[in-house]
């Protein structure tokens, strides 16, 4: 439930850090950094792809023969170009000026997003009513049982995207329980939208019912809408610049005519990039897909395509807790399905990935859901829910830095 005091006078979550606060901050900053250490070890420390794009935008271009051949590239005009978003993009460049930081620069970048991120779990459990050890469960599931930590240090940049946008969703969803600016609202979910454009959808629930609520002053409700939706629209207009650039057109992300090397995916992607063919295959993965089987010990093996979020984060489950009877439930769950659309609409699943990689898009919203319904816990069984997504992620990096 929300807080009843009005969103002005709500305390920003993090003025009052305790010793668990920060004992809480140690142990996200020490276990990402172990575990990004780790992934190194297994890893390779060449230079990915992203940062020869990034050496070429530091002489103003974005294209690159290098990239001729491999997956999620676009030919134009005999040119070579990567069909990845802008923001994949830009932490990359200061890093493409150093040679020798070029390696791990994929590494650094992850934990950039990805430790604050983690960090911001236990404001946002506070601000949507979590209390006491309820908050900290909730921002351990948050920072070590969600697929945040997986994406966050394995030095991906198709990872890294997931990384930004959850930071930026969870700004947004700290702010909303606050004070509730306008242009602070809309620049979190411009940020959101330039890494993971389906995470705009939310805009739309958050944005009507903030208007909504200054309906009696039309000054006041004109000023709201055009400070909340002018970044959004700078955002959606650099994207389209960047594509434009890249594309000929600014509609183009190129991931309706980059390169596949998988026959499934080709075939998919032809039944449209995105399409109501696409759901059952999406859901299946999403909530229904099992590990693979092998005949060796421990039996069982992640399957790369995706297995169920149920299975990989059953916290998750704990969202539906919070119920629809409270408004700011109701508002929460309008995005988690608004922004799930595109989801489950794409051709693509999120391959290689460990769970149903995709749904870090409203995930955030979820985590927001679990704090509301925390007042609703009986304790031991969330608890132990907690702990089978820490382990099934410690596993799932295990297993991915290992591959």
């Amino acid at each position: 439930m929300m807080p009843t005091v009005s969103p002005d006078s709500r305390p920003l979550p993090w003025k009052r850090l305790s010793r668990g606060d920060v004992l809480f901050a140690l142990a996200v900053l020490g276990a990402y950094l172990v575990a990004t250490a780790f992934t190194m070890h297994w890893g390779h420390l060449s230079p990915d792809r992203m940062m020869i794009v990034a050496e070429r935008a530091l002489g103003g271009h974005l294209d690159s023969n290098a990239l001729k051949g491999t997956v999620d590239t676009v030919k134009i005009g005999g040119r070579y170009y990567l069909a990845l978003g802008p923001l994949q993009l830009l932490p990359y460049i200061p890093f493409a000026a150093v040679p020798l930081l070029q390696g791990v620069s994929k590494y650094i970048i992850g934990l950039l997003f990805g430790v604050p991120a983690a960090w911001l779990a236990l404001p946002l459990a506070r601000a949507y009513g979590a209390r006491g050890t309820a908050a900290y469960w909730i921002a351990a599931f948050t920072a070590f049982g969600s697929l945040l930590f997986w994406v966050s240090v394995l030095g991906n940049m198709y990872y890294l995207a997931h990384a930004e946008s959850f930071l930026a969703l969870t700004l947004f969803l700290i702010e909303w329980a606050g004070k509730r600016r306008p242009a602070l609202l809309g620049v979190c979910l411009g940020v959101s939208f330039l890494a993971r454009p389906t995470t705009i959808l939310a805009a739309i629930p958050f944005g009507l019912y903030l208007i909504w609520t200054r309906r009696g002053e039309l000054r006041a409700m004109a000023r709201s809408a055009a400070s909340f939706g002018l970044p959004i629209a700078a955002a959606i207009a650099f994207y389209g610049w960047f594509n434009w650039v890249r594309f000929g057109t600014s509609l183009e992300s190129g991931l309706s005519i980059s390169v596949l090397t998988s026959r499934s995916l080709q075939e998919r992607r032809a039944q449209g990039l995105f399409s109501v063919v696409q759901i059952p295959e999406n859901v299946r993965l999403a909530l229904l897909a099992l590990p693979d089987r092998i005949s060796n010990f421990p039996f069982l093996s992640p399957n790369v395509y995706g297995m169920s979020m149920l299975l990989v984060s059953p916290a998750l489950i704990t969202s539906l807790w919070a119920g629809f009877r409270d408004k700011a439930a109701r508002l929460l769950w309008m995005a988690t399905l608004l922004v799930a659309v595109p989801v489950f609409l794409y051709y693509g699943g999120g391959a290689i990935q460990y769970g149903f990689r995709y749904s870090l898009d409203f995930t955030p919203f979820l985590v927001a859901l679990m704090a509301i319904g925390s007042r609703r816990w009986i304790g031991w069984p969330e608890r132990l829910l907690v702990l089978a997504s820490i382990g099934s992620i410690l596993v799932g990096i295990y297993w991915r830095g290992a591959l």
